[in-house]
């Protein structure tokens, strides 16, 4: 948050992780203070963000009244801009019970139709909505390419309040720029940034001097790849080494063994061990919960836990940091009742006309893999725990708020039942790493085929 407010970021839409901690946190991040349990953190009392965080479809059910600013005014080169935040409606299907108690997420383009028209009461016309919503993209996209399957953030792109010239995007962690009309016919920009600040939306537009307004035909929009070939900026620097010193005592702490490198490097059939580790411990996490299996994403596995020794810790040694790195999206853990049909459906949609995406399975899910035949009919002999799946069956399957939502394509998830919450994939990590003993690589053969 400091670092957000240091290199100028003016405003942002809350996501759906802001609420992890519940909204008094929230409000904590925004207006300062220390943290009611853990207190002040090594820099001291937290003095609040220099920016505005935006929510005008987040009220407290009691009282109906705002969470947070819906929204907040800016000159730019003279010229007042409104910029408005709404975040998914999903959130409280994809956050714990504790961390949305007392709160009611509205329909985000009915909450940013209710901003927009109180900006234009105060005679502002140019205005921007952010929204931490977002659609798909086929792999391999360019990132100043649209080519978005239509969802959630289309939809709130084309029919947000005709007064709205921009939408920025998000959630989703896809990068494209479009054209969308608004609810008048006219283009209005929609556009994503890919995520962790890997890709920098410029957003460049004329402004009609006696209206306010911006001229729609001027508006251009454009994905920059970040790139590391720039020189390091000395103070950001010394910000970065002086919390790495600070958070290295937690950092260091061992939390589990390994035998070997555990790798996402894959089988033939695209399984790896490190998605297997990771499988398993979000199967154990939930096992109270009902879970008979998970399924993890790939592109969630984030780097690979070697057996060398990074630091002083010896060989074989996990430390926290370093499963932190593996699992670094806190993302809540979750399990879903699915029908045996359902789950073949799910694995089906592994494939798609863009490539591939394959899931990794706990130990008690196989199933086998024809890419020969037709996208859509590649999966076939699934098993839980050694007994063949009956398409008529319920079984409850685990895995992160991201794929339950439908990320990564697998929209198959949304139609599970009865879905249950858990802890943080990475609490759930470090646990499974510290009572599962010394881990050696499992043997690749959960999906067989080729």
């Amino acid at each position: 948050m400091q670092f957000l407010g240091d290199v100028g970021v003016t405003a942002s839409a809350v996501g759906n992780h802001e609420f992890d901690e519940g909204y008094r946190e929230l409000q904590r991040i925004q207006w300062g203070g220390c943290h009611p349990k853990d207190g002040c953190s090594p820099a001291g009392r937290w003095k609040g963000a220099k920016f505005d965080y935006l929510s005008a479809n987040v009220v407290k059910e009691a009282t109906r009244k705002p969470v947070l600013k819906p929204w907040t005014i800016r000159r730019i080169n003279g010229v007042r801009v409104g910029f408005i935040g709404v975040v998914t409606k999903t959130t409280p299907s994809i956050v714990t019970a504790d961390g949305i108690k007392g709160l009611r997420f509205d329909d985000e383009v009915a909450a940013a139709n209710r901003s927009a028209r109180e900006l234009k009461r105060r005679g502002v016309r140019a205005m921007v909505l952010l929204v931490h919503e977002g659609d798909q993209v086929p792999a391999g996209q360019r990132p100043d390419a649209c080519g978005v399957v239509p969802g959630a953030g289309t939809r709130i792109a084309k029919e947000a309040d005709p007064e709205i010239d921009v939408v920025l995007a998000g959630h989703t962690h896809q990068q494209y720029v479009c054209s969308v009309p608004d609810p008048k016919g006219r283009p209005r920009l929609y556009s994503s940034g890919s995520s962790f600040g890997r890709v920098v939306t410029q957003v460049d537009f004329q402004v009609n001097r006696r209206t306010g307004d911006i001229v729609r035909s001027s508006l251009k929009g454009d994905n920059h790849v970040v790139t590391r070939d720039v020189p390091p900026d000395p103070r950001t620097q010394a910000f970065v080494q002086t919390w790495k010193e600070r958070v290295a005592e937690i950092a260091n702490k061992p939390v589990g063994r390994i035998s070997a490198d555990l790798t996402r490097a894959p089988s033939p059939t695209g399984e790896t061990a490190l998605g297997d580790v990771v499988a398993d411990a979000q199967a154990a996490s939930m096992k109270d919960k009902g879970a008979q299996v998970a399924l993890m994403n790939p592109g969630g596995v984030r780097t690979d836990l070697v057996y060398k020794a990074s630091g002083s810790e010896g060989d074989g040694v996990v430390t926290y940091g370093e499963a932190f790195a593996v699992q670094p999206f806190s993302n809540v853990m979750g399990v879903t009742s699915l029908t045996g049909a359902q789950l073949d459906k799910l694995l089906e949609q592994q494939w798609t006309a863009a490539g591939e995406k394959i899931l990794q399975p706990s130990a008690g899910l196989r199933f086998t893999i024809d890419r020969g035949r037709p996208v859509g009919d590649r999966v076939s002999a699934i098993t839980i725990d050694g007994k063949a799946v009956d398409p008529a069956a319920v079984y409850k399957v685990a895995a992160n708020n991201f794929l339950l939502g439908g990320g990564d394509g697998f929209t198959t998830f949304t139609e599970g039942k009865d879905q249950v919450l858990g802890p943080i994939d990475l609490d759930g990590f470090v646990a499974y790493l510290g009572s599962a003993g010394t881990i050696a690589p499992p043997k690749l053969d959960r999906i067989s085929g080729s």
